[in-house]
């Protein structure tokens, strides 16, 4: 069932989702950017934001830079992201930042990343893996998180609001999530779960199936962490079923990444 989400709205040809529970603040501002756009050809057709797809870096560096343009031109952190479970924390006291920002550059080697540095925009690529969105309003901070199934069973989402309430005191009730567009359920097909998966997560198999809900298998995660069940958004919108307006490695395979960004209004 498809939960609250807003209505693409377009601008200067891009094309951008937002979450319903978090565009309601005002000190932040985020985006789920389609891949409409961009001047990337076929088969990354057109925003492609992912160094390594096969895309010129020509290309990337110029959707990046509309991007940016589009967010007004404040800096962003691209990651290099490779499956694990590591999180970056940017501090506002972080005095290197300023050298590292580079349209066609990713900048750490991380899946996840949280600051409290106003005018910082934090980007996960993906094409059929989950960006989770979060927002402490209590305390000013955010995290951005790449939750491909490999992250997932190491349970990166759970390690995130853990690490939020360490390093900045966040309480899990306070957290806001929004889940962005993924593979969901339908397509979320593992013929050799039995050796990629723990046995201990057979449970999110659909209907007994070689199919797996990583949708609830992510709300479970916060939920287990103390995130209300509330205040969980999912787009529920399926890559691979909707693949004329999101980047997917399952229905594609040779394809671009889209970008989902949030960021702390400066």
């Amino acid at each position: 069932m498809r939960e609250s989400a807003d209505n693409p709205g377009i601008a200067s040809g891009l094309k951008i989702y937002k979450f319903n529970g978090l565009k309601s603040f005002d000190t932040l501002r985020h985006g789920v950017f389609a891949r409409a756009g961009g001047m990337s050809l076929l088969p990354f057709d057109s925003l492609n934001v992912g160094l390594k797809t096969g895309d010129t870096e020509e290309n990337i560096r110029e959707n990046r830079k509309r991007i940016a343009f589009e967010l007004g031109m404040k800096p962003a952190v691209y990651l290099n992201q490779v499956h694990s479970d590591d999180i970056k924390v940017l501090r506002q006291d972080d005095n290197d930042l300023a050298q590292r920002f580079e349209p066609g550059k990713d900048i750490y080697t991380a899946d996840g990343v949280i600051t409290d540095i106003p005018g910082v925009y934090l980007v996960i690529q993906v094409a059929d893996c989950q960006s989770v969105m979060m927002f402490d309003p209590e305390r000013g901070v955010v995290a951005n998180v790449h939750s491909g199934w490999r992250s997932s069973i190491k349970n990166i989402l759970g390690k995130c609001v853990q690490t939020m309430t360490r390093e900045f005191g966040t309480e899990p009730r306070d957290i806001r999530v929004g889940i962005g567009p993924s593979l969901g359920p339908c397509c979320s097909e593992f013929i050799n779960y039995k050796t990629e998966i723990p046995e201990s997560l057979w449970s999110y198999r659909v209907d007994d199936s070689h199919y797996f809900d990583f949708w609830q298998m992510s709300r479970d995660q916060l939920v287990g962490e103390g995130v209300k069940h509330s205040c969980i958004e999912n787009m529920a919108i399926c890559t691979k079923c909707n693949s004329n307006e999101f980047f997917s490695y399952r229905r594609e395979n040779l394809t671009g990444r889209f970008a989902c960004i949030i960021g702390l209004k400066q």
